[in-house]
């Protein structure tokens, strides 16, 4: 078995998934799986991937495992009860492979009970492929890559930099991740005085006594364009209804469902004093630390006091740039993923599953990336730009777009 644990997911779908259980238990949602590298053809793994899948929905939390979650001071008591009763159902699951040979699979079902799909599915693509792709994997290469990350960082002469761990689902393996995970351990140290700061990595939070990070992910804004009120308050519905559950507790915003425009639109005086900062996961890092910073500025708040986390295909130089353009300016973390789990010489695969749909109706994710922007159904999709007043990618004519979203109803 490849995922021999259901801690071995990120942070942020335990979050989320409190969340879901106590505002939106009765929700129904479909993700569906994509691979962004070009010409990859991940079909040939459909069965080795549906066994690996098959063992993973036999799993159940173990005694321990729950009693660490609930010493968790933003973990709630009923929640970990519920998490004692579950177990992922195969039912709800599809893999198959497409007349030209692409992987597909399609996750659909109540979102209560889907929500831990994504991350290790994830992990187990890109286990069986790098295992049928290189088998013996160049585990050499890969730690000479991680040491001379760790010198990097060492000979910048920023103690007060620390990185965290955001690379579950595009790691080479789990037994790699846990490795550079105790490397960086042994040659950062922890805590105050270390280096790592943590990883978004349930399991190995547990098993490696580091702190687990992780607030919210594109899912959860994107769920609510169809469970608040009115579409073009989704994101305003998102970050109060995530208020209500936390109560102070989690607050960095993640800001680009709809890109930077329409969330500084929406984060106003109200949310830049209640969250404590935002997350970056698209377009250029350093113009939006800029945009951050001025807008916290214009609302008269000190943007010393609030956090810019980075986690949008970050490498240690560009974590070293980064920190050296805003150190001082404000609060900084870094979650680098896929070049800290996954980067022993090989093309990483860049894979995700992304929901598409909830209670019946499209949802969309529009990334300052074009390339991440994801969704099944392109009139919607011009709605959600119309609605929000976000222009076309690649010029596309904006009156076309207008035109193919009338067809549905205003919300």
């Amino acid at each position: 078995m490849i995922i021999t644990s259901l801690l071995d997911t990120d942070l942020y779908k335990f979050t989320m998934m409190q969340a879901v259980l106590h505002q939106f238990p009765g929700s129904q949602v479909e993700y569906r799986f994509k691979c962004r590298n070009e010409g990859v053809k991940l079909g040939n793994l459909a069965q080795e991937i549906r066994h690996e899948i098959k063992s993973l929905c036999t799993l159940s939390f173990k005694e321990a495992e729950l009693s660490w979650l609930r010493g968790l001071r933003f973990i709630k008591s009923d929640f970990v009860d519920f998490l004692a009763l579950f177990k992922l159902n195969e039912k709800y699951i599809t893999v198959s492979t497409t007349d030209s040979g692409d992987l597909d699979i399609v996750i659909k079902g109540p979102w209560l009970h889907t929500i831990l799909f994504e991350i290790p599915v994830l992990a187990i693509v890109n286990e069986v492929a790098f295992k049928r792709l290189y088998p013996m994997g160049d585990l050499l290469e890969g730690r000479r890559r991680l040491s001379e990350k760790i010198n990097q960082l060492k000979s910048a002469n920023l103690g007060d930099l620390k990185i965290a761990d955001y690379g579950t689902r595009r790691r080479f393996s789990k037994a790699w991740q846990e490795e550079v995970l105790r490397v960086l351990q042994t040659q950062l140290g922890v805590g105050q005085k270390g280096q790592l700061a943590g990883t978004s990595n349930v399991f190995f939070a547990m098993t490696l006594g580091l702190t687990p990070l992780g607030t919210m992910a594109h899912e959860y804004l994107q769920a609510c364009q169809a469970l608040g009120p009115r579409l073009r308050d989704s994101q305003v519905f998102g970050f109060e209804s995530w208020a209500r559950e936390y109560r102070g507790d989690l607050g960095i915003a993640l800001s680009d469902v709809y890109g930077i425009e329409p969330f500084l639109r929406d984060f106003d005086l109200y949310f830049c004093k209640l969250f404590d900062g935002a997350r970056h996961d698209s377009g250029d890092p350093f113009a939006w630390g800029e945009r951050m910073i001025a807008h916290y500025k214009a609302h008269r708040v000190d943007p010393k006091t609030k956090i810019l986390i980075f986690s949008d295909g970050l490498t240690v130089p560009k974590t070293i740039e980064l920190y050296q353009q805003f150190r001082g300016r404000c609060q900084l973390a870094f979650g680098i993923g896929t070049n800290l789990t996954n980067d022993l010489g090989y093309e990483p695969l860049q894979i995700v599953i992304k929901m598409v749909n909830c209670n019946g109706q499209p949802v969309a994710k529009l990334s300052d990336t074009p390339s991440k922007n994801m969704c099944t159904d392109e009139k919607y999709l011009a709605y959600l730009r119309q609605v929000f007043d976000i222009a076309p990618p690649n010029g596309e004519d904006k009156s076309a777009a207008s035109s193919s979203a009338s067809a549905l109803p205003p919300k």
